[in-house]
């Protein structure tokens, strides 16, 4: 691993991921291709712009000619596929972005990825590799005494988003039984932490406090997550592509669930405390129930752990206060991000 993609780095996970990996890897060349969408925030990566291992290219993962200019520039070995409309609430909404970013842009990444390391038939350059960042959500939904998801559950998507992701890791499994391209594909539980988009379920919460807002909680706020603290995640995304097994699956997960009643307690309690004394449980609003809302998601990370060595270090407790504490710190970037401000970073720095 030499120089890698990394497709959706400007945003949440994917920035956290390119910092994780820059510090980690001092050898590698990390170039950034983001399409800059509403959550693509290059204020997320700041301080790396003069860093001589990271360039940005903005491009979109559905644009052949600019994917295929970037793999052949960078003689790129490794891509790791962040890039994803990813807001659940957004797809029940239109669905067609999903199907574009989601499915296309997959499958231009696959064929260009494929075209360009192919030197025989189901035969590749050395040490190539192309990763699927994917989600829980493929699996559908778990009653409260179920086992958690394993690699072998069967894929049950209930949302536009769940199910263009699905159809991504179909499309990217197929091309390892067809092709033997060397794919792994990781499916996450719900992270959290610095850089988060506010749209999300913490940061939203964080900045309606703030702002004395009302918190909407879907329905009786009994939906369960197993939440994963972000740095936790880029770790194990780490571990599978230095090691991961070609063509395998593998499940990240916190070993964290909570009810998103118990999230939203816990930060405002926290902000009470040490905050503003202001900020009470009556901020809570109950609100009509998202369409297919899924009951729970569970994680089962067991293979990851036995097979790479991985386990979430950050328990719950600790990472939701250096959450809180890193959006108490950045609120600046909270307000950047709320007001759209955070888009004109790309102007300035870019001079576009």
């Amino acid at each position: 691993m030499k120089n890698v993609i990394v497709t959706g780095g400007a945003g949440f996970i994917g920035s956290n991921f390119i910092r994780y990996i820059l510090n980690e890897n001092k050898e590698i060349k990390v170039i950034n291709v983001d399409k800059l969408t509403y959550a693509g925030n290059l204020e997320n990566l700041k301080g790396l712009e003069n860093n001589e291992n990271y360039v940005f290219e903005k491009a979109d993962i559905c644009d052949k000619e600019k994917i295929e200019e970037i793999v052949k520039k960078y003689d790129i070995d490794t891509i790791i596929n962040f890039a994803a409309e990813s807001h659940v609430d957004r797809s029940i909404k239109d669905p067609t972005e999903f199907i574009n970013t989601n499915i296309k842009g997959t499958q231009n990444l696959l064929a260009i990825a494929k075209n360009a390391w192919e030197i025989g038939e189901d035969t590749y350059k050395e040490g190539v590799r192309y990763i699927q960042v994917s989600t829980d959500e493929v699996y559908g939904s778990l009653e409260k005494d179920d086992p958690c998801f394993t690699e072998k559950t069967p894929l049950s998507p209930h949302s536009p988003y769940s199910a263009s992701k699905a159809s991504a890791d179909m499309l990217v499994k197929a091309y390892y039984d067809t092709y033997k391209f060397p794919v792994c594909i990781t499916r996450c539980s719900n992270n959290y932490g610095p850089y988060q988009f506010p749209e999300k379920f913490i940061p939203l919460i964080m900045n309606n406090c703030l702002k004395h807002k009302n918190i909407p909680v879907y329905g009786d706020g009994s939906n369960i997550r197993d939440w994963l603290f972000v740095e936790d995640h880029c770790e194990a995304i780490y571990k599978v592509t230095l090691n991961g097994r070609l063509g395998e699956v593998y499940n990240i997960g916190g070993h964290n669930e909570r009810t998103n009643l118990q999230i939203v307690k816990k930060i405002i309690a926290y902000l009470h405390d040490n905050v503003d004394k202001e900020i009470t449980e009556d901020l809570i609003t109950f609100v009509k129930d998202r369409k297919g809302h899924d009951k729970r998601y569970g994680i089962n990370p067991e293979k990851i752990s036995k097979e790479l060595g991985w386990s979430p270090k950050t328990k719950f407790e600790d990472g939701i206060v250096k959450t809180i504490e890193w959006y108490l710190n950045n609120q600046e970037w909270l307000d950047n991000v709320v007001s759209g401000e955070y888009e004109n970073y790309y102007k300035k720095m870019y001079n576009q």
